[in-house]
Order: structure tokens, then sequence, then C-alpha cells
């Protein structure tokens, strides 16, 4: 029996490799819903090519655009939260691809936990702001809830093979982005360009920008506090340029257990979809023939403090992350825009978070407040602070 998938963020750079997993797999899998923020010229080719029953466009003028161009085909096109509800909890339905960035990912992401589906999610932030409401829901209706970030697949897979009484320690690995050879009174002046171009991993601009400044590994670490049910102090972030090992699992008797691959999303995300089985996958290998030499090092917190950051919001708790993570998505769509300078997406985030009163994160209201408290925070500060000379981050 085929497995019926919905992509949520059908579009971007996770969801267009999940289409080309499946493509590859086409007697393992079906896609029976697809949904997008805007782009509805790439949907609407992903409409001609799988033709599933469902779609959802976020922004409904765009929706409604879609609407008229695909009239009289057998699919039907809504829009917003309830549109992505509806798309998620369908019957038809049996995996979801979790791949929308934002915050608009959360509730969807919710909703189908709490109707069962298996999850293979792909976004960073529902556990980051709401990992303890999130892990919750998915225990109460016994769903699977699978990672597809490189890092947090490698360690679901270590640790599916051992007891969790002999798990010490997760580490956490990350290449160090594009800007880890600079020295740190460059980074004021680096080109944009620099900043997205990664040297391991094609992705979007967002989260392009987050390995640059190091954000992601420490949005990672939150995930993984709550995916893995791990205290924070036996977690651990390494550099790896070299990017062949996507994460490691120490064992009380000092053995690590690792995932060694190629820099290719296909493979976790082939994984979380295969669950429990695998499959054959067209994703290159490592060399082995040739020589190799692998690096890790501690990560420079003086460099790139929006890991010491997101490290700190995590240790407060509460909505403190869910409001480290608005400002950060706040800085970074400033920076793309122009309207920021590289080193100022930590000062902005440092400001926001240093403003906000912690409260606890139980409920989707409560997050979602301190998710719209952040951004307004954070825009005021882009429209009255930025000008003025930067504070110096303490360490």
């Amino acid at each position: 029996m085929r497995k019926r998938v919905t992509i949520l963020g059908s579009t971007g750079s996770v969801g267009e490799n999940a289409l080309r997993v499946i493509a590859e797999h086409r007697e393992q899998c079906e896609v029976v819903g697809l949904a997008a923020h805007t782009n509805i010229e790439r949907l609407q080719e992903q409409l001609e090519t799988w033709q599933p029953p469902g779609v959802v466009v976020w922004d409904e003028a765009k929706a409604a655009e879609l609407r008229r161009r695909v009239a009289g085909q057998p699919v039907r096109v809504c829009s917003g939260t309830d549109g992505l509800r509806a798309l998620v909890t369908d019957p038809a339905c049996d995996i979801v691809v979790a791949a929308m960035s934002g915050v608009v990912g959360l509730e969807p992401l919710l909703a189908a936990l709490a109707a069962r589906k298996t999850v293979a999610l792909a976004n960073k932030e529902p556990l980051v702001m709401a990992g303890e409401l999130v892990m919750a829901t998915a225990r109460a209706s016994g769903a699977h809830l699978i990672p597809v970030d490189s890092e947090h697949s490698a360690l679901f897979q270590c640790l599916e093979t051992v007891q969790r009484a002999a798990v010490a320690r997760l580490y956490i690995t990350g290449s160090g982005g594009p800007l880890k050879d600079l020295a740190v009174g460059e980074l004021a002046t680096v080109e944009r360009s620099s900043v997205l171009n990664h040297p391991r991993w094609k992705m979007g601009p967002k989260i392009t920008v987050d390995s640059a400044t190091l954000m992601n590994k420490g949005l990672e670490l939150i995930e993984a506090h709550w995916l893995f049910d791990m205290p924070l102090e036996r977690l651990t972030i390494l550099i790896h340029p070299e990017a062949a090992v996507h994460a490691m699992v120490e064992l009380c008797d000092g053995t690590l257990l690792s995932v060694v691959a190629t820099c290719d999303m296909r493979l976790p995300i082939q994984y979380a979809l295969s669950y429990p089985e695998r499959w054959p996958s067209a994703a290159p290998r490592l060399p082995w023939t040739q020589p190799q030499a692998w690096h890790f090092e501690p990560p420079d917190l003086t460099k790139f403090p929006c890991l010491r950051l997101a490290s700190d919001a995590a240790r407060q708790g509460g909505t403190i992350p869910a409001v480290l993570n608005a400002a950060n998505e706040v800085a970074v769509q400033a920076y793309l825009r122009g309207d920021l300078a590289f080193p100022d997406i930590a000062q902005l985030i440092a400001h926001v978070v240093a403003a906000a009163t912690p409260a606890p994160a139980q409920s989707l209201e409560a997050i979602l407040a301190a998710d719209r408290w952040a951004r307004m925070t954070a825009e005021h500060w882009l429209a009255t602070e930025r000008r003025k000379p930067m504070m110096v981050l303490q360490q």
C-alpha cells in the first residue's frame, strides 16, 4: 500500500527535494496535498505533474488567482490556516512533510499530530517556539514525529539503535557556514553574496543567513532538547567543516555512534518517508577510495554571538525561545532587504530578548502572543534604534 503524502512548503528547497524523492519511489508514495506561501507559478507546475486533490496557498489573493488558473481541473484550492488544517487532517493523508517556514507552520503541525499523522518535520520554528506543546500533542495522540534536518535525522537514526539509559551526550555538527574563516572585523563589511554562498548545502536564503550567523545551530540545539528529551547540558555543538558526519551520539562507555553521508537533503527526507524501512537512493556516495580528513572544533561564540543568544534563550525557557525565533526572522528579513548590516542581526535579537518578560509556553495563545510582541518590538527597533552605535554583546 502506497504512503499518501502531503507537503507543506512544496515550492521551497525541502519540498522540491521531497518531490524528487517521491518521483524516485512512485510505487511506495503518492502526493495527495501540496501547500505554498505565495509561489503559485511553481505550485501550478507541481499540480500539473502530481495532480493532488487538494492544495493550499497561504495568501488568499494568490489562492484566488490559482483558482482562476486551474478552473475546471479536479483540484480543491484553499487558503490560510483553515486550509492548511483541513489539508493535513484529511483522512486521505498518511504523512505530512512539514516544511513551511515561519510561524504559519505551527498550527497545521499541531493539527496533524493531533490527527495522528506521521509528520516529517523539516522546519525548525515549531519546536523552537512550542517544543513542550508540540511534543505533548504527539505523545497524547501517539503520532510519529520524524525529523528531517540532517543533524536531527542522524541523531534519530543513532538513538533508534541503543537503549536510552546508555546515552551520555548528543553532538550536533555544523559546517560553520560561509563565514567561518573570516575575522570578526571583516563581518561588518561582508558582501551579501558571500553570506548566501553556503559551502556545503543549497538552501533558501533565510536558513542560509541563519547558517552564516550560526543561529541555525542554536535553533537546532533547542530542537534536539525537545525532540530527544535531552537536558541542554548534555547537548554539544561542534564545527565540522567537511560536513560528512551529521551528528554523533556518545554512549556511557565512551563509544560514539554517527551517521556519515553526503550533503544531500534527499537522504533525511527519504528516511522520514520510508521509516521504519530503508529504500535505495540516487544520492551520491562519499568517495571512500580517496583520502579523507575530518576536523572538529568548538564554535567561536565571540564571532558568532547568535549561537550564544539561542543557548541562553533555551536555558531561560518558557516563551523566550519563541521571542528569539521571531526576532531572528525579522532581523534576517531586514538583512535580506538591505536594511540591516550583518553584525546588527545579533544586536537586534539581543535587544528584543533582553526586553522580553518570560512566561509559560504551555498554550498556543501564549506562544503566538509572544511571537507577535517580539515582531512588533523588533520592527520598532529597526525603525528607531538601528542607526545608533551598537552595544557590545557580553560573552
